[in-house]
Formats: C-alpha cells, structure tokens, sequence
C-alpha cells in the first residue's frame, strides 16, 4: 500500500478559504465621503434642485428684514413718533412684497423660456428626437412657486422689525432703534444659517455675509437720512 502524501492530505483537511474581490476605489469613494461629513446615501440627493426655492425664499427674507429695517431706522433717524415708523415700515413690507413676486415671477419665467427653447432646438438638431412640442422629462423652473416663496418669505422677513418696534414698551426712542438692530440681527442670523443648512453651504460663511450685509445697509440708510434731516429738511 503506497504511503499517503503529507501535502495531499493537508489540503483535503485545510478548510476553503474563499477570497472575496474588494472593489478599492468604493473603499476611497466612502472614506472620503466620511472624511467630508456626507453619510453614506447623502451623494445621492441632488441638491441643485432645491437651489430655486432656497435662493428665492433666503432672498425675500433677507430683503424683507433689511429694506423694511433701514426705512424704519432711516425715518427714526429724523422722526422720534413711533407711528411714522411703523406706518413706514407696514407700507415698506406691502410694497416690497409686491415688488419681490412680480419681479421673481417675470425672471423666472424668462428663464424658463429660454430653457424651453434651447432643448427645442437641441432636439431638432438630434436623429429620432421625439416631435418638436413634446418636452423632455427635466425639471423647468416654476415662475409661480418662485413668486409665491419670495412674497411669503419677504413678509415674513419685514414682520421682524415692524413686531419688535411695535412691542418695544420704553419711551426712548434710541432704545426702540436698539431693539430694532437687534431682533434683525439675529434674524439673518438664523435666515443665513437656515439656507446654508437647506443648500448643504458652509453655514459660517453664509451667516457673516449675510449679517455684515444687512448692517451695512441699516448704517448706511440711517446716517444718510440722518445727515439730510439735520442739513434743514423738514419733514
């Protein structure tokens, strides 16, 4: 009887060992991922889509906070009753509002417009593209959600100053003013945050801009007024 191999007979014994590929790049892929803060899934989302309604709604609140608190601060600059103030400062959210949608609407629509027409014509130019009238399944700016997102949230962003002038309950006037920078200023705060978290934007660098912005233009309306008031114009 022949002796058995030794080698033959350890690798009948040896348990299988299977040797499963791993794909190198999607290790890279995820630790990068990991390394940025994305989770996992995350890449997936597109967020270019949300970038009409975020720009359109961060914009009208922005403007919302910063034209209607300027004009109050700029009729405080010369006027000490606080119903001038805040007459000025309803009819500065009524007009700006108005102001935001048709202007959103009209800019949007023209958008829409050319995009319409140039997949027409990259559709022409395409063998067996469907029919000219039909549109392709991509997403076309919305004229009216755009309207409606910059009028609500232009409103809501001039609410802020009119409400924190109008609950002020000290009788100094400069005091009133105080409160007026204070309640905006935390205000673009949380707006600038708030679209910086929604676009997936560094939220530091959204915030400054947006707070440095909005008291420059409150300095710079208050002091211009201040100086024609006090140059002899009587209001």
């Amino acid at each position: 009887m022949a002796p058995l191999d030794r080698e033959s007979v350890h690798d009948h014994h040896a348990p299988h060992i299977v040797e499963i590929p791993v794909n190198s790049n999607s290790i890279v892929h995820k630790r990068s991922q990991e390394e940025e803060g994305i989770e996992v899934g995350e890449e997936l989302i597109d967020y270019s889509q949300r970038a009409q309604w975020v720009r359109a709604a961060v914009l009208g609140a922005n403007d919302g906070l910063v034209s209607v608190a300027s004009l109050m601060m700029g009729v405080g600059a010369v006027k000490v009753d606080i119903k001038a103030m805040l007459l000025a400062g309803f009819a500065g959210l009524i007009a700006g509002a108005c102001s935001m949608a048709i202007g959103e609407f009209v800019s949007v629509y023209t958008q829409r417009d050319i995009e319409v027409a140039q997949r027409k014509r990259e559709r022409m130019r395409q063998e067996g593209a469907a029919e000219s009238g039909e549109e392709s399944g991509e997403q076309l700016p919305n004229p009216l959600q755009a309207a409606t997102a910059s009028a609500l949230a232009f409103s809501l962003g001039a609410m802020m100053p009119l409400l924190a002038a109008a609950f002020t309950r000290s009788s100094n006037h400069m005091v009133r003013l105080g409160v007026i920078g204070a309640v905006v200023s935390l205000a673009l705060v949380v707006f600038g945050g708030a679209g910086a978290v929604l676009g997936r934007t560094p939220v530091m660098k959204s915030v400054m801009r947006v707070l440095v912005g909005g008291w420059l233009a409150m300095a710079v309306t208050y002091g211009m007024t201040k100086l024609i008031g006090s140059g002899g114009m009587q209001m």
